[in-house]
């Protein structure tokens, strides 16, 4: 819907004019003043024309008996972790109540480089949710890894007007920025006076300060009370992030205040859709933090009006006149289970959804991985003093752990009874062809091979396994499917999802998704994984800006020191 004339918009305001919406019976919660207001809400086109009176309307929504809050705003994701398209993503969160999602592509960039951000600006004109895109910063995140594409500040400045861009998303390489790498300055000096999303794991001191000083805004990587306060006091608002891995508001919880809510906003980041189907996405955020003891005004203050201040967007966040109509009706605050939402004045339907069109997929066939043999998995080496990425539940960072592994035959075999299992990244871009080996402990894999493309920010092949005759089944089979997740158990194939974007959305729908996954969890579950979540957990494995151990196709990455290391 568009934006209507002043004329329009003044009258149907002073009441002259019926609104084109008016929204009667329900209570409207100020996320200023916490105060619950009674009276009708006045709708013109995609704007709120007026509250707290009465007013008559070309049509009249009864909304007696529920409270209306101002839609939810994800202040940083990346739909390709909902393993759907734009289009499966807006229709599976927007009923929630999710009106604005603040979405970094880098996933789809790293792929397919301005082919996979021009799918994206196109998508986001469609959606019903306005999705809003930050140009993704580091493509790849580092030269310890081969993607399939490279974006440097010229192939982001082609983008930097287009009406859905907000600024520069997650710059994660700090360590370039506070060592002053050119090409990192070089993004920064072209965003300079916008907004430039933030990415600093356990980031602080002088180096914290340094980075701030680059015009980095906000930042959603803080994992503890003391860091978030840290990153708030030195003028960053912090983004608390609930996603399928990586679970931060039981430890932030604390701050969620109405002091300080003003300075915080929710973010999902990486949520899949078996979460979002059996939990919730913000809407889960927001239960789960009053039913924590988070005050009401604090919450759904940081889910609306905090987060759109942060990132610039002062025509939302509030129902109240002038503001765009993105407005939840709920049947409490408590619960926070979406009755009806509006996005802009038009209701998430069906109908809305089947009116927006299509797109042409992009990256298609995009994963050129070498056909590999068992013998590839072989972890090399002399000394049994072995480094070993260790996983922990619940969170994206790793350990540094050494363990005493004796080759045999030159080879530092997987240890089950010990919960130490093969890793392996294999390059799946067409471009060397690398395989890259290691010892992770955390799976709980006692038996066969798991392995994906979805692999942070690369998005090669990467694999877990205790089986290498298995693992190779599940890395060709990735080949095979155009990408996506692959459980193998005794030389077969026992699960897979096929991810045939860019190896990382699927061209169903994401109830067809979510089924797959189901059957994805109980297969790995099935060889003794342990881990909730084992695939988005062995896609973080793979990312070498998250401390502290990690692995590439480049070999192991110890992120402490920012150098690839060997793997014993």
């Amino acid at each position: 819907m568009t934006s209507p004339d002043l004329a329009r918009v003044v009258a149907q305001g002073a009441g002259r004019a019926p609104a084109d919406l008016v929204l009667r019976g329900g209570r409207v919660l100020d996320v200023v003043t916490g105060a619950l207001l009674e009276g009708d809400v006045a709708i013109c086109g995609d704007r709120i024309v007026g509250t707290c009176a009465d007013y008559e309307g070309r049509v009249v929504e009864d909304v007696s008996g529920l409270v209306l809050v101002p839609g939810f705003i994800d202040a940083h994701l990346h739909v390709e972790s909902s393993m759907v398209t734009p289009f499966e993503f807006d229709r599976c969160v927007t009923p929630r109540g999710v009106t604005t999602a603040i979405c970094d592509p880098h996933e789809i960039a790293n792929v397919a480089g301005r082919e996979g951000l021009r799918y994206f600006l196109e998508a986001a004109e469609r959606t019903v949710t306005d999705l809003r895109v930050n140009l993704s910063s580091c493509v790849p995140a580092t030269a310890m890894e081969t993607s399939g594409a490279r974006l440097e500040a010229g192939d982001l400045a082609g983008f930097m007007d287009h009406p859905k861009v907000i600024g520069l998303a997650e710059m994660m390489n700090y360590p370039g920025v506070v060592a002053g790498d050119p090409g990192v300055l070089a993004k920064l000096e072209l965003f300079r006076g916008r907004h430039v999303d933030g990415h600093a794991p356990l980031l602080s001191g002088r180096d914290l300060n340094a980075y701030i000083a680059a015009g980095i805004r906000t930042e959603h990587e803080a994992t503890t009370a003391a860091e978030a306060r840290e990153k708030l006091a030195k003028g960053m608002r912090v983004l608390i992030r609930e996603g399928s891995v990586s679970k931060d508001l039981a430890a932030l919880l604390p701050l969620l205040t109405e002091r300080l809510a003003p300075w915080l906003a929710f973010c999902t980041d990486d949520r899949n859709p078996l979460d979002i189907a059996e939990e919730g996405h913000l809407d889960h955020m927001i239960r789960t933090a009053i039913a924590g003891g988070a005050p009401p005004l604090a919450v759904y203050r940081a889910a609306s009006l905090s987060a759109a201040e942060a990132f610039g967007l002062t025509d939302r966040g509030q129902i109240a006149p002038g503001k765009r109509a993105d407005i939840v009706a709920l049947s409490s605050l408590e619960e926070c289970r979406a009755a009806r939402v509006w996005c802009g004045g038009v209701e998430a339907t069906e109908a809305a959804f089947a009116a927006r069109g299509t797109l042409a997929p992009v990256a298609r066939d995009s994963v050129r991985a070498p056909r590999v043999t068992a013998e590839r998995f072989r972890c090399e080496g002399s000394d049994a003093a072995t480094p070993v990425i260790g996983v922990r539940a619940g969170t994206i960072l790793t350990e540094h752990l050494t363990e005493a592994i004796a080759p045999d035959g030159g080879d530092k075999r997987p240890d089950p009874a010990r919960d130490l299992a093969r890793i392996a990244v294999v390059e799946r871009h067409g471009i060397n062809g690398n395989v890259a080996t290691g010892v992770v402990r955390g799976f709980g894999i006692g038996r066969g091979a798991i392995a994906a493309t979805v692999a942070h920010d690369h998005h090669n092949i990467v694999c877990v396994g205790v089986d290498y005759a298995d693992m190779a089944v599940a890395v060709n089979r990735l080949s095979e499917i155009e990408g996506g997740f692959v459980v193998a158990e005794a030389g077969a194939v026992t699960a897979e999802l096929a991810l045939e974007i860019g190896g990382l959305m699927s061209l169903a729908p994401f109830e067809a998704v979510h089924a797959r996954l189901v059957e994805l969890r109980a297969a790995a579950k099935a060889l003794g994984v342990t881990l909730e979540e084992p695939f988005l957990q062995l896609a973080f494995v793979a990312l070498p800006v998250i401390p502290h151990l990690k692995i590439t196709d480049h070999g192991l990455v110890d992120v402490d020191r920012f150098a690839v290391i060997s793997a014993g």
